[in-house]
C-alpha cells in the first residue's frame, strides 16, 4: 500500500519534475538542429531509472524541507541547487531565467518567427511519470483517513492529469506545425497546469499534516479536561499511562514543525509553548496526586487548595494546547497586530471557545452526567470567553453576546439543580442550552455570534494608536508635523492614550512628582483640545495653532522624558530585591510544626509576597505601557511574563499551605515555588531589556545615594535595626548594578568596551563586601565613632565604584569626570541627562586601525583620531578649479515624485500596492544617501507598486512582469547581503542576532515571488479582467488563488524589508571599529517628503 508521506512525494514527483524540465529546455533552443535535438534525446534521462526506485532508497535526511512550501507562506524554503530536490529544481527558476518563466516569453516573442523542435518523446515520458504520480495519489486518498484530503486532492491530481494531455496535444501539433500559436499557448497552459497543479497536491498535503497534528493536540486536551475528576490512585496510573505517548508526539511533531516555519515570531511561540508544556505536565500529575493523597478517604485541611493548584495546572495545560493550534494554522504575520488587540484577543478567545463545544454539547446530550463534570465546566468557560468578545465587540454584537451568556447560565443552573435532586428534565433544558451553544460558538451550520462579533470588529477596525508610549508620541508627533494631513484623528487620540497612561504612572509616585506628572498631562489635553477645536474650525495653519502646536510639541517632549525617568527609578525601587519576600515565605513554609506562630507568620509572609508580587507586576505593566521601548517581541514578553506572576502568586500561596499542613507534599510545593522563582527572573529581564542601561545605572546611584542619607540617620540617632535595612538595600543595589554590569560586557564583543566594563565591575564587586562588613560592625553598636568612619570610606568607594560602571558603560563621565561624595545632595531623579537629538546622525567608522577606546552610546559613536599637520602654505596663486556641475539624477527626487503619482490606495482594493505604500512610509524618514540598505530598500518599494500595476494587467507585458519579479528579487538579495556584512561586524550579539534572524526570510520570499508572478505571467490576458475599483470583473479560481499567493508573498517580503531596516539601523550602533563599513543614516526633514 503506497503510503504518501513526503519521500514518496519526491519519488513519485521526481521523474515527472526532470522530465517537464528536458521538455522546457528543448522549447527553450527553438532555433536548435535536427541533430542537436537527436543529440539531447540520446542523453534524456531513463524514466525506468526513477519510477523503479523505492521510497527507501532516498538519501535525503528530511524531504518536508525538499517540499517547494511557496505554496504555504509560512514555511521554509532553501536555496535551490542541482543536489535539491528536482519537485524544487521545477517549482523555483534555475539560472539567468527560470524555465518556465522562459517558455512564457517565448510564447510571448512567437510572432517572431521561431520554430519549435520535435518534443514528442520528453512529453511521452512527462505523461508516463504524470500516470505514476496520479495512481500513488489515488491510492492515498483511498488509504486516507483524512476526508478534507480525499475531497481535495482529486481535484489536484486532476488538474495535472488535464494538463498533461495538453502537452502531448501541444507536441503532437508542433510537430506538424512548428510555427503554431495555440499549439504554443497549450504546451504554456499544460506546464503551468502541472505546476500549479503540483502546487495544490503539495498544499493539500501540507494541510493534511497540520490536522494530523492537530488532531494530536486536541487529544491531550480531552486528556486534560479528564484531570479535574480523577479522583484515585489507579486512575492516576492509568492517566499518565494514556497522556504520556500523546505528549511525546505533540512535543516532537511541533518541534519538527517549528523548524520549518519562515515567522520567527511563530516558531518563537511555539518553542515557548512546548517549554511550558514540558513543565506544566509534571507539575499537573504531581497536583493530581496530592489532591488524590489529600482527598482520602476523606478531605483533611489543604485538599481544597490542592483542587486549585490542579485545575490552575489543567487550564494552563489547555491554553498552551489552543495557542499551539491557534498558531499552526496561521501562514502569515503582521507586525502591526498586538496580542493587546482587541481583534487578536477575541480571535484567541474564539478559538478556545470552539475547543470545549465538543465536551459541552456531550454532557448536555447524556442524561446521566452529574454537575461538575468536564462538560459543565466546558460550558462555564465558554461563557467567560463569550464576554471577553463581547467586552471588545461592536455595541450591538455585545448585547446579543451578553443575551445569549444569560440565557445558558440559567438554563445550566437550572439543569443542573435537576441532575443534583434526580429529576427528570421535563422542559427539554439541555437541547434549549445545546441550541444556544451553537448560536453562539457556531456549528456547521451557522457563523455563530461570536464569529460574527469578530468579523464586525475586523471590518470596522480602522488606524488604531500605538500599544506603548514611544508609538503614540511619534504618531502625536506625526500629526503636529503635518498640519494639512488628515490622519483620521489618529494624533489626539494618541496623545488621549498617552496623558491616561501618564495618570496611571502618577499613582506610583510620590506626591511631589505626582503633581509634576499630572500637571503636564493637563497642559498637554488643554493644548491639544485647543488645536483641535482650531482645526476643526478650519484654522489650523494660523499663527495661533502654530504657536499651540510648539508648545505642544515641547510638552510633549517632557512628559516622555518625565516618564522615562520615573519608571526607571521605579524599576530600580521595585526590582532592587525579588527574592527576600519569596525566601521569607518559604521559611515560614517550612517552620517546626511545634511553632505556636508559624499559622499567623504564614499569613503575614503571604501577603507580604502577593503585596511585592502586585508591585513588581504594576511597575512591569507601566513599563510596557509608558516606558521607552517600541518592541514589539520585549513589551508583549513582559506583559505576557507579568500575567503568569499574577496567576502564580495566589497559586504558590495555595501550594505554601498544602506543604505547612502536609509535610509529605514537599514535591508539589517545590514545583510551584521553581515556576514562580522562575517566571520573576523572566520578568525582571525582560524590564531590565526594556529600559536604557545607563540609564538605569545612574537610576540606581541615586537611590544608594538616598539609601546613604537613611544610614546617615539611623547612625545618628542609633538605630541599628534602620542601618541594617538601609544598608542591605546599598548592597543589593550594588548587586542589581554589577549585574547588569556582567550581561553588558556578555553581550559584547567590543573588546575594547568589554575590558572596560569588566574593570569596572570587577572593582564593584571588590567594594561591597567591606560596606557591608562595616554596616555589621556598626548595627553592634551604633554609637561607634571609629566604625562609623570607615563604613563612611567604604560606602563612599562603592558609590564611586558604581559611578565608575556607569561611565563605563555610557561611554560619557558623569558631571565631566567629576566623581562627587556620598555628601553630595541627593536629587531623585536620575542625573543622567543624555545629550539633546540631533538632526543628523553618522553611525560609520573610516577604515583605519584599532586606536583609543571605542565609545559605545545610542547617540555617539566615535573615535580619538589626532588630527593631521598643517599642510604647507601653496607656492603660487591661482583661481580654485571650477566645482563639478549638479548630478543630473537625484534619486530622492525621483523617490518622491514616484510616489506622488500612486497615492495610497484601500488595502482591499490593490493590497500589493499598499503593502509597497508600506513600506516606502517606513523608509522616507532616512536619506538613501551612502545607505545601500535603504536605497535598495527603496527600490524594492518602487518595484513592488510596479509589480502590482503589472499583475492587475495596467500596462506592461509578461515579459515585463518577470523581469520585474527577477529585480524585487535581485535588491532583495542586496538587501540580505548588505543585512548580513552589517551583522557580522555588529559587536552587539542581540542586534546580531535579532539582524541575522530578520534578513533570514528574505531570499526564501524573495525566490517565491518569482515563481508566482511567473504563474501569473501565464494568465495574463486570457482569465481575468479589472475593473476600475480593483475587483476582478470575471475570472478563474485557479487565477484567483495565483493572485492571493501573490498579494500574501508581497505583503510578506516589505514586512521582512522593513524589520531588516529596523533592525539594522539599530545594529549600526555598535560595529566594529576597523571594519571600513560606512553606513550613514541620515534623517530627513518632514518637509522633504512633501
Amino acid at each position: 500500500m503506497p503510503v504518501f508521506h513526503t519521500k514518496t512525494i519526491e519519488n513519485i514527483l521526481e521523474p515527472v519534475a526532470q522530465q517537464l524540465h528536458y521538455v522546457l529546455a528543448m522549447a527553450e533552443k527553438n532555433a536548435t538542429s535536427v541533430d542537436e535535438v537527436r543529440h539531447l534525446g540520446t542523453s534524456m534521462p531513463n524514466l525506468d531509472r526513477f519510477t523503479s526506485r523505492s521510497a527507501l532508497a532516498l538519501s535525503r535526511a528530511s524531504s518536508r524541507r525538499s517540499i517547494p512550501e511557496y505554496i504555504t507562506p509560512d514555511t521554509v524554503r532553501h536555496v535551490v541547487n542541482d543536489d535539491d530536490c528536482p519537485v524544487c529544481q521545477l517549482m523555483m527558476p534555475r539560472g539567468k531565467d527560470g524555465c518556465v518563466s522562459r517558455l512564457v516569453i517565448l510564447h510571448e516573442e512567437a510572432n517572431d518567427g521561431n520554430a519549435m523542435p520535435d518534443l514528442t518523446g520528453p512529453v511521452g515520458m512527462v505523461s508516463r511519470a504524470v500516470g505514476n504520480l496520479i495512481q500513488v495519489g489515488y491510492d492515498t486518498c483511498d488509504h486516507s483517513d483524512d476526508r478534507i484530503l480525499q475531497q481535495d486532492m482529486p481535484p489536484a491530481l486532476q488538474r495535472v492529469e488535464g494538463s498533461s494531455k495538453l502537452l502531448e496535444e501541444s507536441s503532437y501539433s508542433l510537430k506538424h506545425d512548428p510555427y503554431s500559436v495555440p499549439a504554443r499557448k497549450k504546451l504554456i497552459d499544460g506546464a503551468r497546469g502541472i505546476l500549479q497543479g503540483t502546487s495544490a497536491l503539495l498544499l493539500c498535503f501540507d494541510e493534511s499534516e497540520v490536522r494530523k497534528i492537530i488532531r494530536i493536540c486536541r487529544k491531550v486536551n480531552d486528556y486534560v479536561a479528564v484531570s479535574e475528576v480523577i479522583e484515585s490512585m489507579a486512575d492516576l496510573q492509568q492517566f499518565v499511562k494514556d497522556i504520556s505517548p500523546v505528549l511525546h508526539d505533540v512535543t516532537n511533531d511541533v518541534n519538527l514543525r517549528q523548524q520549518e516555519l519562515t515567522h520567527q515570531v511563530h516558531r518563537e511561540i511555539l518553542i515557548r509553548c512546548l517549554d511550558s508544556i514540558k513543565t506544566i505536565a509534571p507539575v499537573l500529575i504531581c497536583s493530581m496526586k496530592t489532591s488524590i493523597e489529600l482527598g482520602n478517604p476523606h478531605p483533611r485541611q489543604g485538599h481544597a487548595e490542592a483542587v486549585a493548584n490542579r485545575n490552575f495546572m489543567s487550564q494552563r495545560m489547555t491554553e498552551e494546547m489552543n495557542e499551539i493550534i491557534r498558531v499552526l494554522q496561521l501562514t502569515t504575520y503582521d507586525e502591526d497586530e498586538w496580542d493587546a488587540d482587541n481583534v487578536t484577543v477575541m480571535r484567541k478567545a474564539l478559538s478556545a471557545a470552539k475547543s470545549l463545544l465538543t465536551a459541552a454539547l456531550d454532557w448536555l446530550a447524556d442524561p446521566q452526567a452529574r454537575p461538575g463534570a468536564v462538560g459543565e465546566k466546558a460550558i462555564r468557560r465558554i461563557c467567560e470567553y463569550a464576554e471577553r468578545i463581547a467586552a471588545r465587540a461592536l455595541p450591538e454584537d455585545a448585547q446579543s453576546i451578553k443575551r445569549s451568556i444569560f440565557e445558558i447560565t440559567s438554563f445550566t443552573d437550572e439543569l443542573c439543580n435537576l441532575r443534583n435532586n434526580g429529576q427528570h428534565d421535563r422542559e427539554n433544558l439541555a437541547a434549549q442550552t445545546a441550541r444556544r451553544l451553537k448560536d453562539l460558538v457556531g456549528g456547521q451550520h451557522s457563523s455563530g455570534l461570536m464569529s460574527d462579533a469578530l468579523q464586525n470588529a475586523q471590518r470596522h477596525g480602522g488606524a488604531n494608536p500605538a500599544h506603548t508610549a514611544a508609538g503614540r508620541l511619534e504618531q502625536a508627533m506625526r500629526w503636529l508635523d503635518n498640519p494639512g494631513l488628515d490622519d483620521g484623528g489618529l494624533g489626539l487620540q494618541a496623545i488621549r492614550l498617552l496623558t491616561a497612561d501618564a495618570r496611571k504612572l502618577a499613582d506610583r509616585l510620590n506626591p511631589q512628582d505626582r503633581n509634576r506628572l499630572l500637571g503636564l498631562c493637563s497642559d498637554i489635553d488643554r493644548l491639544a483640545a485647543q488645536l483641535a477645536d482650531l482645526e476643526r474650525r478650519g484654522l489650523g495653519n494660523s499663527p495661533e495653532a502654530q504657536q499651540i502646536r510648539n508648545q505642544l510639541r515641547n510638552a510633549l517632549r517632557d512628559l516622555g522624558d518625565f516618564m522615562r525617568r520615573v519608571l526607571t527609578d521605579r524599576v530600580v525601587d521595585d526590582f532592587a530585591d525579588i527574592t527576600t519576600p519569596l525566601k521569607q515565605f518559604v521559611e515560614a513554609v517550612h517552620a517546626d510544626p511545634y511553632d505556636p506562630n508559624r499559622e499567623q507568620n504564614f499569613v503575614d509572609k503571604s501577603q507580604r509576597l502577593t503585596d511585592h508580587s502586585q508591585s513588581m507586576t504594576t511597575t512591569a505593566r507601566l513599563v510596557a505601557s509608558c516606558g521607552p521601548s517600541k518592541s514589539k517581541k520585549t513589551v508583549e514578553a513582559i506583559l505576557d511574563t507579568a500575567e503568569k506572576v499574577e496567576q502564580l502568586t495566589p497559586q504558590i500561596v495555595n501550594a505554601g499551605r498544602v506543604r505547612l499542613h502536609n509535610p509529605g507534599s514537599e514535591q508539589h510545593f517545590e514545583n510551584i515555588h521553581k515556576q514562580y522563582a522562575d517566571a520573576l527572573h523572566r520578568l525582571r529581564s525582560h524590564v531590565d531589556d526594556a529600559i536604557d542601561t545607563g540609564e538605569f545605572v545612574r537610576a540606581s546611584e541615586s537611590a544608594m545615594r538616598r539609601y546613604t542619607n537613611n544610614c546617615e540617620g539611623a547612625i545618628n540617632g542609633g538605630d541599628a535595626h534602620g542601618m541594617v535595612n538601609n544598608s542591605s538595600q546599598i548592597a543589593r543595589l550594588g548587586n542589581r548594578v554589577l549585574m547588569t554590569a556582567q550581561n553588558e560586557a556578555d553581550n559584547s564583543e567590543e573588546p575594547s568596551f568589554v575590558s572596560r566594563v569588566r574593570n569596572a565591575a570587577d572593582q564593584l564587586h571588590n567594594a561591597i563586601p567591606p560596606m557591608v562588613n562595616n554596616a555589621k560592625q556598626i548595627a553592634q553598636n551604633p554609637h561607634d565613632q571609629y566604625a562609623a568612619q570607615n563604613w563612611r570610606g567604604t560606602n563612599d568607594h562603592l558609590l564611586n565604584s558604581v559611578r565608575a560602571v556607569g561611565d563605563a558603560i555610557t561611554g560619557v563621565p558623569m558631571n565631566n569626570g567629576r566623581h562627587s561624595s556620598y555628601q553630595e545632595s541627593i536629587s531623585r531623579a536620575s542625573p543622567y541627562n543624555p545629550p539633546p537629538p540631533s538632526s543628523q546622525v553618522i553611525r560609520s567608522v573610516n577604515a583605519s586601525p584599532p586606536s583609543a577606546p571605542i565609545v559605545h552610546n545610542k547617540m555617539i559613536i566615535r573615535e580619538d583620531i589626532p588630527a593631521p599637520p598643517r599642510p604647507p602654505p601653496p607656492v603660487e596663486l591661482s583661481p580654485p578649479p571650477r566645482p563639478p556641475p549638479p548630478p543630473e539624477y537625484d534619486e530622492e527626487e525621483e523617490t518622491r515624485a514616484f510616489w506622488e503619482r500612486y497615492p495610497l490606495p484601500q488595502a482591499s482594493h490593490q493590497p500589493m500596492l499598499a503593502a509597497a505604500h508600506n513600506l516606502h512610509n517606513e523608509l522616507k524618514q532616512w536619506s538613501s544617501q551612502e545607505n545601500d540598505i535603504v536605497a535598495a530598500a527603496k527600490r524594492m518599494a518602487i518595484l513592488m507598486a510596479r509589480l502590482s500595476q503589472l499583475v492587475r494587467g495596467e500596462g506592461g507585458t509578461k515579459k515585463d512582469l518577470i523581469n520585474c519579479s527577477k529585480a524585487i528579487a535581485d535588491s532583495s538579495e542586496e538587501v540580505t547581503r548588505l543585512a548580513v556584512q552589517l551583522a557580522r561586524l555588529c559587536t552587539d550579539i542581540k542586534m546580531r542576532t535579532a539582524l541575522l534572524q530578520v534578513s533570514e526570510r528574505i531570499p526564501t520570499i524573495a525566490t517565491q515571488l518569482k515563481v508566482l508572478s511567473t504563474v501569473k505571467a501565464t494568465m495574463l490576458g486570457s482569465a481575468n479582467v479589472i475593473g476600475p475599483y480593483g475587483q476582478p470583473v470575471e475570472g478563474s479560481e485557479e487565477d484567483d488563488e495565483a493572485m492571493q499567493q501573490l498579494v500574501h508573498n508581497a505583503q510578506n517580503l516589505m514586512q521582512s524589508v522593513k524589520d531588516v531596516v529596523r533592525a539594522a539601523e539599530a545594529a549600526s550602533i555598535k560595529i566594529r571599529t576597523n571594519s571600513g563599513l560606512r553606513l550613514r543614516w541620515l534623517r530627513k526633514p518632514m518637509w522633504s517628503n512633501f
